[in-house]
């Protein structure tokens, strides 16, 4: 046994491992492949057998040129004809030559067994993956300008991408797909709501929308001081309590959890927001202290207790962290999802968030990536995803009318694209001259995309001293009727 100097003491053992494999496994697959190649290729379809997953290299190589073969359609193929393509190459030696071919359909094959052999490689190359990944990981933790979140984040997205990765090697039959999509439809038949998706709360957008669906990126947009942010808060709140959008229960609806990531505004600030709104307590002059009247404050703090006793046991999940990398998101929303079922996630805002991986290459290409990234999160956890975005200045230099359009979303038009519905929230009293504009309460949420459904705009009644969005009368709301 070799003596352990002082310097070399702490080296873990296992690095001297030999990663998983299955020599073996890996013979089996390849004498099939050589013995009965069109029966053997057609059995690992539904496994999409990779050349990685081939631990020996002699091995790796054989694969690769008898699938080229079998992929460019070649008349025939098995010792002669590999041999003679290996050779061509200039890697017949490297891997034996004929004698290692002929050795490998030796014995007893059955070629039938070649899923089972599939199978054992298949799992043999993930073990790597997760060694690697691991290592990886551990090397992260020995430099010193990596902060804990960021390891953290990098591992998990890690990890989840090679079970992404297993994961897509065997697709779904398509009766099995269409069998479930019939499911769907046939609880859509039977849904008493007549939605598709989670209620926002409010009548009318409900009507245009159909609901907030499963695995899309719903963007709403304003320019500053709008009121998006309240809005989007009214509707997480609808769906925490079960109820509509000015928080007054619904006994038919289910409270459930909903997840906010507020770049912009602390834990204390939204709460506030909240219990304000559910207390119908006017919000700015709560944080200004503007009350000295001893009877009012008894009566409002009074009310405040009556919201957060409402409030209380609500499973609502607020993340304030400021500045966070859109890795960071969605490796926290994967541990609220897998934690508390999250059911909606809310980003206020996405011109907040960074993306590491494209931080040196401008801002509209970062934004993309943080766009595409939200998307990606949305279908990965199967839950509706509500982001918040700025508008360009575009939209109050155009017109009086300040109307916005999907062209003024700030830094990248992939937002645009990504996105499966794009509501635009204006307030006519901001742009004076404007039609409507003579309504300080009226607010109009512009469904200017919706990829699954109809488009029009909305009239809702935004109560400014609440900072809370109502239902208007229905007359005022043509396109959302049915």
């Amino acid at each position: 046994m070799p003596r352990t100097t002082k310097k070399d003491k702490f080296i873990p053992q296992e690095s001297i491992r030999i990663p998983p494999y299955s020599a073996e496994a890996e013979r089996a697959i390849l004498g099939a492949i050589l013995l009965e190649p069109a029966a053997t290729f057609e059995m690992l379809t539904g496994y999409n057998l990779l050349p990685e997953w081939f631990y020996i290299e002699s091995n790796r190589i054989i694969f690769e040129t008898a699938n080229r073969m079998y992929q460019q359609k070649a008349t025939g193929i098995d010792v002669i004809t590999v041999f003679d393509a290996l050779q061509e190459a200039g890697l017949a030696d490297q891997v034996g030559g004929m004698a290692a071919l002929e050795a490998l359909t030796r014995g007893e094959l059955i070629v039938a067994h070649a899923e089972y052999y599939a199978k054992i490689l298949r799992d043999k190359a993930v073990l790597r993956r997760i060694i690697r990944s691991a290592e990886e990981a551990a090397a992260k933790c020995y430099e010193a300008d990596r902060s804990v979140d960021t390891i953290l984040s990098e591992s998990q997205e890690a990890m989840f991408a090679i079970g992404e990765r297993t994961d897509a090697n065997s697709l779904p039959a398509f009766g099995d797909s269409l069998k479930q999509t019939f499911s769907k439809l046939d609880k859509l038949f039977n849904n008493k709501t007549g939605l598709n998706g989670l209620s926002t709360g409010f009548r009318d957008l409900d009507r245009i929308m159909q609901g907030l669906r499963n695995s899309e990126m719903i963007v709403l947009a304003a320019r500053p001081s709008m009121g998006k942010t309240s809005l989007a808060m009214n509707i997480c709140t609808a769906i925490a309590l079960g109820a509509d959008g000015t928080g007054k229960r619904l006994t038919k609806k289910e409270p459930l959890p909903v997840a906010i990531f507020s770049c912009e505004m602390s834990t204390d600030a939204l709460i506030t927001r909240l219990l304000c709104a559910i207390s119908h307590v006017p919000y700015y002059n709560i944080i200004n202290n503007a009350y000295n009247n001893a009877e009012t404050n008894a009566r409002y703090f009074s009310a405040l207790t009556a919201g957060a006793d409402i409030l209380q046991n609500a499973p609502i999940y607020i993340d304030d962290t400021g500045g966070l990398d859109i890795a960071d998101v969605r490796a926290r929303a994967r541990r609220m999802k897998k934690r508390y079922g999250i059911r909606l996630i809310m980003i206020d805002y996405l011109q907040l968030l960074n993306c590491r991986d494209a931080s040196g290459e401008g801002r509209q290409l970062e934004t993309t990536r943080i766009s595409a990234g939200i998307k990606a999160m949305a279908k990965e956890l199967d839950i509706p995803v509500i982001v918040l975005s700025q508008l360009s200045r575009q939209t109050e230099q155009r017109d009086k009318e300040g109307k916005p359009r999907m062209s003024d979303l700030r830094d990248s038009g992939s937002i645009e694209q990504d996105a499966d519905v794009i509501m635009l929230l204006r307030r006519p009293c901001k742009y004076p001259g404007s039609s409507g504009s003579e309504f300080k309460d009226l607010a109009v949420v512009d469904v200017a995309k919706n990829r699954n459904g109809r488009v029009g705009e909305v009239k809702l009644t935004f109560i400014d001293e609440l900072t809370q969005f109502a239902d208007r009368n229905n007359d005022e709301n043509p396109a959302a009727q049915d």
